[in-house]
């Protein structure tokens, strides 16, 4: 004879399998910056990261010019732009957790070979 407790206890447990998976799904990694970079960075920046000597956007992957800036100014640049040149503010477009992301990638472009 089955018990009562057998089907209820199998149901708590199913329960407590979704919940884990929707915990899962909310707490999906941050943004991809790479993804980021390609939609919203690209058309200035360049897809390598080089940058356009003829609208004076930075060369990331110049070691000059990653030392430069701390992380914390790259993001500061992206949320709120760069007065007196092309780049835009992003801080209304963007998740924090996207800029830090972009920023993590724009950093990549510092360890790759040239």
């Amino acid at each position: 004879m089955r018990s009562l407790a057998s089907p209820f206890l199998r149901f708590l447990g199913l329960s407590a399998g979704l919940l884990t998976c929707v915990g899962v799904l909310k707490a999906a990694p941050a943004a991809n910056g790479a993804a980021l970079f390609q939609q919203q960075c690209a058309m200035c920046h360049g897809v390598d990261g080089k940058g356009f000597a003829a609208i004076k956007t930075p060369d990331f992957t110049n070691p000059k010019w990653q030392a430069s800036l701390k992380d914390k100014g790259i993001g500061v640049v992206i949320k709120n732009g760069k007065q007196g040149t092309p780049m835009p503010a992003f801080g209304e477009k963007l998740k924090d957790e996207d800029i830090q992301a972009l920023v993590g990638y724009i950093r990549s472009f510092g360890s790759r070979k040239k």
